[in-house]
């Protein structure tokens, strides 16, 4: 069950990126976050309702524990940011990769702040996935997207080591409380946040003025994260399920995006991001292997 469950989740991650890349196209980007932080805090209103009906107004341990939850905001929230101008910017089969390196940056950083030790697979799995990284980076140089001359490549990178940040942060925090929690009370932190970020960048920049346009994919966004996330925890409080299993396969999810991006998009250079992407899945089937010694 639990494995059913990790495939949804990793399913609802890669149409997520789908629907960043369609409701982005010549769109007002902080709107649309804007809007999907609205639209998943609308999806987690029961929870929201329920703390309130019951008298529990937070997540627990009071101020401290509001705090921490919002600082969670702050980190996911800058990823987005990093991300959603990113993917609007390049093509999805070099930031499908770039993002899907994630579990590789989040190794390194169990590394060095949780002080695990790594065995030989671990290791290898961590060089392949860096190998990736530095091949897409030769492949965009093919597109004339380099890191030397496009902020879109760094901001994507960025991005997920922000994500990778957020996963570790993510280890800390739920073990002190209930992930529904953590996701509904979180929601509503980035919605406060993100209002106030598109007022002030309206306010201050004409480009925060650029032309909005409405899409249903703009719902979709919201709707497949949501579900998504669910079906990751709820996947996780399944007895005998494995994380280390259960992060390879949601990492599977840029198979999605990926295909999108060759058979919808006709993206190039096609032969040569194939082989950058076996190399990262190998990098991260060594990783998961080198989990379960």
């Amino acid at each position: 069950m639990w494995i059913i469950l990790a495939l949804l989740s990793a399913a609802g991650l890669g149409l997520y990126d789908v629907m960043k890349k369609l409701s982005l196209k010549d769109n007002n980007v902080p709107l649309v976050l804007f809007l999907n932080t609205l639209f998943g805090t609308l999806l987690m209103t029961p929870v929201l309702v329920e703390c309130f009906a019951t008298g529990q107004y937070g997540p627990g341990h009071g101020a401290a524990g509001h705090g921490l939850i919002a600082l969670k905001s702050v980190i996911v929230l800058s990823s987005w940011i990093l991300g959603y101008f990113a993917i609007k910017h390049l093509p999805l089969t070099i930031q499908g990769p770039i993002n899907a390196s994630r579990p590789v940056m989040v190794l390194v950083g169990a590394l060095l702040f949780f002080g695990e030790r790594l065995n030989l697979l671990q290791w290898a799995g961590i060089l392949l996935g860096f190998a990736s990284l530095f091949l897409i980076s030769r492949v965009s140089n093919k597109e004339g997207i380099s890191f030397s001359h496009s902020k879109w490549l760094w901001m994507s990178v960025g991005a997920t080591m922000l994500g990778a940040v957020s996963a570790l942060y993510d280890k800390w925090l739920l073990g002190r409380f209930d992930p529904l929690m953590v996701q509904s009370w979180y929601s509503l932190y980035q919605l406060v946040m993100m209002g106030a970020v598109v007022l002030i960048l309206r306010r201050v920049s004409r480009r925060a003025r650029s032309p909005f346009h409405w899409s249903w994919a703009i719902v979709g966004i919201s709707v497949f994260l949501t579900g998504a996330d669910l079906a990751y925890f709820y996947s996780l409080s399944v007895t005998g399920s494995m994380i280390s299993i259960v992060s390879m396969i949601r990492r599977g999810s840029v198979l999605i995006p990926f295909f999108y991006g060759v058979i919808v998009l006709h993206e190039k250079n096609i032969r040569s991001k194939l082989i950058d992407l076996g190399i990262l899945i190998v990098s991260l089937v060594l990783l998961v292997l080198g989990s379960n010694q």
